[in-house]
């Protein structure tokens, strides 16, 4: 039996191998900078930042950590996000893997949590925009610089979640009670055993993109493309598109790396996903 650290390490491998992801990486497409094997060394490398989550190490401890392995290969960050949901996940798992569970978790982060979060960020580099005039002082992009501004003010790692939203589908999650991973594990558990899990793991991605816009998306290029690139998911699984051109979906996935279009924040709530799904023995491997 995996433990709830094997499970979330497994969640981060079984995520890249789903194929086809319009605009992440998977086993077929690599972007210019980050390929497949970045992504397989990244969830690797993670695996000792959640064992300590396992351990019941606190939550800053155990996602810096995360954090630091995954970033020790070529492609820099490959699942910051994905980490962030699946630290408190993991730990939450410790004793009930619910959504209460795990919002108490998160509620129950502290200011040393949030510098741990802070830290994190001395080891990756991550897309994050520019903050209000006003928070400079808190610019997650300073990493530890910042930690003096986080101590003055005792923000836990919930408020920075809390600060974070909207614009943060990640964060989102922390103050949602992860509504969108357990819907998404759901999903993984409602598909078809029958298929290879790294279809069903990219059709509940499509399913997610479908829905709701990318935040990583909205920030990088805008909300109009965000919004565009999620109706054009809809419409591929709206009447039956997928079956009436079989294609389609690899076109989608190719034009949206051509154009450099990266939903990785679904990516994360789909790996997120995953872990509930395996964790909860929904889907098996």
């Amino acid at each position: 039996m995996r433990t709830p650290a094997q499970q979330a390490e497994l969640a981060l491998l079984l995520e890249v191998a789903g194929t086809p992801k319009p605009g992440n990486v998977d086993r077929h497409r690599d972007l210019e900078e980050l390929r497949f094997e970045h992504f397989l060394a990244g969830a690797v490398g993670a695996r000792t930042g959640l064992d300590l989550a396992a351990d019941g190490e606190p939550v800053g401890t155990a996602f810096e950590r995360a954090v630091k392995g995954m970033a020790a290969q070529g492609g820099d960050n490959t699942q910051f996000g994905a980490l962030l949901l699946l630290t408190p996940l993991v730990r939450a798992a410790r004793d009930d893997l619910t959504r209460a569970t795990v919002s108490s978790v998160c509620e129950n982060t502290t200011v040393a949590d949030a510098a741990g979060f802070y830290r994190a960020f001395d080891h990756v580099d991550v897309f994050v925009d520019e903050p209000p005039a006003d928070m400079e002082p808190l610019d997650v992009r300073r990493g530890s610089d910042a930690i003096p501004a986080l101590e003055e003010r005792e923000l836990t790692l919930f408020d920075v979640m809390e600060r974070s939203v909207p614009g943060d589908d990640v964060a989102r999650e922390w103050l949602t009670d992860f509504e969108r991973s357990f819907g998404a594990a759901e999903r993984l558990a409602d598909t078809d055993e029958t298929e290879p899990l790294s279809k069903r793991t990219a059709d509940v991605f499509l399913e997610l993109l479908a829905e709701r816009p990318d935040t990583l998306v909205a920030n990088r290029r805008g909300e109009d493309v965000a919004t565009s690139v999620s109706e054009r998911a809809a419409q591929l699984l709206a009447d039956d598109g997928l079956e009436s051109d079989p294609d389609a979906l690899e076109a989608f996935a190719d034009d949206l790396v051509s154009r450099g279009i990266n939903p990785g924040t679904t990516a994360d709530v789909t790996a997120a996903g995953l872990f509930i799904a395996l964790e909860r023995e929904a889907i098996s491997v």
